[in-house]
């Protein structure tokens, strides 16, 4: 993604591509909303993230949310890689006009599904933060799903 203009503290954009230069991510990302059961959206397309529209915009206080698919029957999706990142590498999320924010990874942490940290992913923070959402962890033929999330905790940087 083309470095554009960043955008001033407290103001937030509408997010249109992600950039994650350490795992070689470069992604489209779609609005997402809820489930019937309260649940958020995953996107449909493998190669593309999605934004939760009903928490903050990038660039805004509070957690900005981004999940996408760890992988596919193809092969690897878009947050394959997502557990590679380390504390200090750098994301960049841009509107459709390239205007920017950056973030810095702070931590990654892999969470069991049925003990999903909804508070730290979702609960209100006083600075501009994202979170990055993947399914991670063992496999499970019997149901058909990953048996844990991937989650990245990162934090807007000037």
């Amino acid at each position: 993604m083309p470095a554009g203009e960043g955008v001033s503290a407290g103001e937030g954009l509408a997010p249109a591509r992600i950039s994650i230069p350490a795992i070689d991510v470069d992604a489209e990302v779609i609005d997402l909303g809820l489930n019937a059961d309260g649940t958020m959206e995953v996107p449909d397309d493998f190669s593309v993230t999605g934004w939760f529209r009903h928490g903050a915009n990038p660039g805004e206080q509070g957690p900005s949310v981004i999940a996408g698919h760890v992988d596919s029957k193809a092969g690897p999706a878009v947050f394959y890689r997502l557990g590679e990142l380390d504390a200090g590498h750098q994301i960049e999320v841009a509107d459709a006009q390239g205007r920017t924010v950056t973030y810095e990874v702070q931590r990654v942490g892999q969470y069991s599904k049925e003990a999903f940290p909804t508070d730290k992913v979702y609960a209100f923070t006083e600075e501009p933060t994202l979170r990055l959402v993947t399914c991670g962890g063992p496999f499970n033929e019997t149901i058909g799903h990953y048996e844990h999330n991937v989650i990245v905790f990162a934090q807007r940087v000037a």
